[in-house]
């Protein structure tokens, strides 16, 4: 039949963090109260002067095809970036801009890998990464992580899941879904692994670096490896320490040859980043950063609130994470127990099925994440609708039996 989809689309399953999202807006719609602490996205509004600079740029005419992978100006303050908050020195020659995150990655996978090429991929993950490398041509392998362990790889997973087929490795610190965030010494663990293994790259996903708590110190593997700099692409965006997800502005530090091959793909597929959000991103980079302190420090408090609330309901077990704006609790003592209408939670899924329905709170099921049975929330909205959602399924929770 005429009407068939390519057998690589075949295999990638829709995004649970969008459906679920798309649930919760179409019961709003409905009429329900209802609470969406499904999608990961800052709920400050894009600071003033980086609008301004977008509006400025508009007037100015800058509103033409760019450089494929991005403008000078915008490099350069990548550049700038890097040396200053992260002690790596790139040349504009090893800077992509691609269109958001998610491009950086897929353009990177789209570029080097063949079949038979495997990525390794720390489960709890981000729904997207399995399904990229798989219309990439290339194999996902997990490797499970545990509560115990922080959700974060041990040196001996990562050395027994590498094979000669080994072509990547994702580390995403603060993660997405589950907030951990690696240490200097985790990394430089990770690392010593790394160093014996010359044929695996490593794509650092670090778009929650400005989110970390505490006294938590934020640092990236090729950072602290030189050794491991020349096969590491070290990948960030303006998306959530900046609230310009809609801008689709991300980035990515690498060695030269890969950034060039990607801005090979990008040439015959997306073509340039707009040129708009990119003279925003200029000025995000090189103006202020005052305000992210700030956020930061309103992130925590939720943080901390979301966790405190969890813990008390029944049958949920939250750790506290050290960044991002996720908490990724345990619902293992409930699966197995029936709601007041007989159902019975079979599994996360279900868990998060029926917390949507009888509470109206909206939560991506960790099967999504690679990891059962745990659920993830945002905490990207005001303490008003996180203490009133904790509520609820604090009360969702005692009404299990």
């Amino acid at each position: 039949m005429a009407n068939q989809v390519s057998e690589a689309l075949k295999r990638v399953k829709p995004s649970a963090t969008m459906a679920m999202s798309a649930k919760a807006r179409a019961l709003k719609a409905a009429g329900r109260d209802c609470i969406a602490l499904s999608q990961g996205e800052p709920d400050f509004d894009t600071p003033e002067n980086i609008k301004e600079a977008a509006i400025r740029a508009m007037r100015e005419g800058k509103t033409k095809y760019t450089d494929v992978d991005g403008i000078p100006e915008l490099k350069d303050a990548i550049c700038a970036k890097f040396k200053r908050e992260n002690e790596l020195d790139y040349r504009r020659e090893q800077i992509n801009v691609s269109p958001g995150g998610k491009p950086v990655i897929f353009n990177a996978w789209m570029a080097t890998l063949n079949p038979g090429d495997e990525v390794i991929i720390p489960a709890p993950y981000w729904v997207s990464y399995p399904d990229m490398a798989i219309m990439c041509g290339g194999t996902p392998v997990f490797i499970d992580t545990t509560t115990e362990n922080g959700f974060k790889v041990q040196p001996e997973a990562l050395a027994k899941a590498i094979t000669p087929h080994t072509k990547w490795l994702l580390l995403n610190s603060p993660s997405n879904p589950s907030g951990a965030a690696y240490t200097r010494e985790e990394l430089k663990a990770l690392a010593a692994v790394l160093v014996d293994y010359p044929q695996v790259l490593i794509l650092t996903d670090d778009m929650y670096e400005h989110l970390t708590y505490g006294d938590f110190k934020f640092t990236t593997i090729a950072q602290v490896e030189p050794r491991l700099y020349e096969r590491t692409l070290t990948m960030n965006g303006v998306s959530k320490a900046y609230s310009m997800t809609g801008w689709r502005i991300g980035y990515a530090g690498g060695p030269q040859w890969l950034i060039k091959a990607m801005a090979n793909v990008m040439a015959q597929t997306t073509s340039n980043p707009c040129s708009i959000s990119q003279w925003a991103a200029v000025e995000a980079l090189n103006g202020t950063q005052d305000f992210i302190p700030k956020n930061k420090r309103l992130f925590q408090g939720r943080r901390d609130l979301v966790v405190s609330m969890l813990n008390q309901a029944k049958g949920l077990r939250c750790p506290t994470p050290e960044g991002a704006f996720y908490v990724y609790p345990s619902c293992a003592e409930l699966i197995g127990k029936k709601t007041p209408n007989g159902a019975v939670i079979e599994n996360d899924e279900a868990f998060a099925i029926a917390l949507l329905e009888a509470e109206g709170v909206a939560v991506v099921h960790g099967g999504a994440f690679g990891l059962s049975p745990n659920f993830r929330i945002s905490y990207a909205t005001s303490n008003q609708c996180l203490e009133d959602a904790c509520a609820r399924i604090q009360r969702f929770c005692s009404s299990l039996s």
